[in-house]
């Protein structure tokens, strides 16, 4: 696959990116080396080779989730820059 300035363009608008000219002819010969790895491994023989999945065999050991520590509401209240009897108050995030 050739890469051009017409894909890294595009590439950039997909992922909200800007490029100088600098950095586009480096993305061009980043990416177009990418490509010519995979073509390099599509001449492989994995006939035979079962899909990695884990990378080891180990598993994950996980704790109990026990809740501990157990804050008072007006201990948690006690810092808050604005609050009012039992609520932090927030800036409003969200517009109708």
């Amino acid at each position: 696959m050739k890469i051009d300035n017409e894909l890294v363009t595009k590439l950039a608008e997909l992922s909200k990116l800007e490029f100088n000219a600098t950095e586009t002819e480096r993305i061009k010969k980043d990416l177009q080396g990418i490509f010519d790895l995979v073509e390099k491994l599509k001449e492989l023989n994995v006939d035979g080779v079962d899909p990695l999945i884990y990378m080891t065999e180990e598993k994950n050991v996980l704790r109990k989730d026990v809740a501990e520590g157990m804050v008072s509401k007006q201990d948690a209240l006690l810092n808050a820059p604005q609050k009012d009897s039992d609520y932090f108050k927030v800036p409003k995030v969200i517009k109708k």
